[in-house]
């Protein structure tokens, strides 16, 4: 029913790459053919190379040298009149927008490309371009808004048996079942997404599919174990095609399967590892939720509830930053289950819940985020 998965964003030269090459020899050789198609002044070329350049910096967690890409991409498919590839490389910068919490320059770009990819009579980005927009309010929490683009999208994915996107639609509709408590539903959809990835050689997408099953395994069930060997299989994957935004959610997934088991020392120093990451990266919503994991395990390590209502506090201001609906009610929830009161605060006269070096009452530290960034 579904062929095997490719990645449409590997364009002219580079048809030949695979979903699964690594992000390394993607960037290695789409920066060489990019060089030598503007040496040529063959402009529709490096558009198509340059926009895997950008793709292959963005999924590494590069996001300057991302944005810089993505951009000559679209110059570069803008004066060689090329409609469909300035709609690929709008869909490149929106992917990037929101990998860096700028939602509403996401959405804008997003939908930019999806008008282009109409007009330019190109099918997958037009599709690819819904999906980004419909991700984007998934991961903002505006379910009730995006949950039938994500069934619409899935649809038409199943229709044409496009098994890369129709994993993707499966992954966001079982998260947002996982997020609203219906188990059951999301690990039957989780499951259903590993297995076409796995029939059709999506080990990007299998590694995410991994990844939501070993969350609902620990949740629902309780077994710590095979939740841990589910993001160990997944980890295997992300380490040997370079997904750092994709490892470094596994090791905050891996976190949160450990505080649920009561291991509070060794979710700790997951969460420290994936905030590191995270900060490496630029990437501020997997930032705040490993912060949120780590205030939590620091605190039933017995840190003083002050600095963990300072921090609490902190998050809660970052997250209406980012406009994430689904991790604030995450930090509420925090303070109902360590038992802190929301007046509970350790701001100071700034309300900025730092210290005289701009760090969090335990050190975790703040950041300002807006411009600041995994997607897939």
């Amino acid at each position: 029913m579904y062929s095997k998965a490719v990645a449409p964003e590997y364009q002219g030269v580079l048809t030949a790459l695979s979903v699964n090459s690594s992000l390394t020899d993607v960037l290695t050789t789409g920066t060489a053919q990019l060089r030598a198609a503007q040496r040529a002044g063959r402009l529709t070329e490096a558009a198509a190379c340059g926009l895997a350049v950008a793709e292959a910096h963005r999924r590494l967690g590069q996001v300057r040298d991302a944005d810089r890409a993505w951009k000559a991409s679209y110059r570069a498919a803008r004066e060689a009149a090329d409609v469909a590839a300035m709609a690929w490389a709008l869909w490149s910068g929106g992917t990037l927008a929101r990998q860096r919490g700028s939602f509403a320059l996401a959405r804008r770009l997003l939908g930019l490309a999806a008008d282009l990819g109409e007009r330019g009579g190109d099918v997958v980005v037009r599709g690819y371009s819904l999906a980004g927009l419909a991700e984007t309010g998934r991961i903002q929490g505006d379910y009730e808004d995006v949950a039938r683009l994500h069934e619409q999208l899935l649809a038409e994915a199943r229709r044409r048996g496009e098994a890369r996107h129709t994993v993707w639609a499966l992954e966001g509709i079982a998260q947002m079942h996982r997020n609203s408590g219906a188990y059951d539903t999301a690990y039957a959809l989780f499951e259903e997404a590993a297995e076409i990835a796995a029939g059709a050689d999506d080990r990007r997408g299998h590694a995410w599919a991994l990844r939501g099953l070993a969350d609902v395994v620990s949740v629902r069930d309780g077994d710590t174990e095979r939740a841990l060997a589910l993001l160990t299989e997944a980890e295997a994957t992300c380490r040997a095609m370079n997904l750092s935004g994709a490892l470094a959610y596994n090791h905050k997934m891996r976190g949160n399967v450990l505080y649920r088991a009561g291991r509070y020392a060794d979710s700790r120093d997951l969460y420290e590892q994936a905030l590191a990451e995270f900060r490496t990266m630029s990437e501020p919503r997997g930032e705040a939720l490993a912060r949120l994991g780590l205030v939590k395990s620091l605190a039933r390590l017995g840190r003083d509830r002050a600095g963990t209502a300072a921090d609490l506090d902190d998050l809660d201001r970052t997250l209406r930053r980012i406009g994430l609906k689904h991790a604030r009610a995450m930090v509420a929830r925090a303070r109902e289950e360590l038992g802190i009161d929301a007046e509970e605060s350790g701001t100071d006269a700034n309300g900025l819940g730092t210290d005289a070096n701009g760090s969090g009452a335990n050190g975790l530290g703040t950041r300002t985020v807006g411009a600041a960034g995994a997607a897939r």
